[in-house]
């Protein structure tokens, strides 16, 4: 069974979650209040439609409530963003994915009932903030407000230390949950594992331990 998915906000957020999710496989109904926007991506979308999702009874006669995950990528229409939220709540979809635009609007959309809220301008620009301040850091994913997932690449200071030899977890409260090495992924490192030069090291923890464990050992 394929996966189904409707998009809704066809900007470049929407559009490009519209063109991956066709490439990977799924059916998408791609929405949008713009003609032109829907022309677009009519050739790759499963279904293309001119909406104003606004308006229940049109969410109602799209039969949206039989899709498994609807993506709100409204663009900075914050009204629309919200209304269309809740009518999609009230009308009994399962999983609901919101794009915000602010704090704010994350904190209406998740009283809502917003499954999850993405700041996709945010999030990409601590993503880059993160490579530019190290060489190390080579991608970076948000989990909380205080926590994060990162990849670090081990330089010469790590090679030919194990992972206990570190003692990272306790020195600097972090775990390193999987090693890339070349084509090999390592996942849960054993402590006896040997860091070499090179090698990806996948961390998680909070944020401060991180860039606290990249500054003193990485540099």
């Amino acid at each position: 069974m394929k996966k189904e998915f409707v998009v809704i906000g066809l900007g470049r957020f929407g559009g490009s979650i519209v063109s991956e999710l066709i490439q990977q496989g799924a059916d998408v109904m791609a929405i949008d209040k713009q003609p032109e926007r829907v022309d677009e991506f009519a050739p790759i979308a499963t279904q293309a439609v001119v909406a104003d999702t606004t308006d229940e009874s049109v969410l109602k006669s799209l039969g949206i409530r039989n899709f498994e995950h609807v993506i709100i990528a409204i663009g900075d229409d914050i009204q629309s963003s919200i209304l269309t939220t809740l009518m999609l709540k009230e009308i009994g979809v399962q999983k609901i994915t919101v794009k915000a635009q602010n704090d704010y609007h994350e904190k209406v959309l998740r009283k809502i009932g917003a499954d999850h809220v993405v700041h996709p301008e945010r999030d990409m620009g601590i993503r880059i903030a993160n490579n530019m301040m190290s060489n190390n850091v080579l991608d970076y994913l948000e989990l909380s407000d205080e926590h994060s997932i990162m990849e670090i690449k081990a330089n010469h200071l790590l090679e030919g230390h194990t992972i206990i030899n570190l003692d990272i977890r306790v020195r600097y409260g972090i775990n390193i949950v999987a090693i890339k090495r070349g084509q090999e992924i390592i996942v849960s490192p054993q402590a006896d594992e040997v860091i070499h030069e090179g090698d990806i090291l996948i961390v998680i923890g909070a944020d401060v331990d991180i860039s606290r464990f990249e500054k003193k050992m990485m540099n």
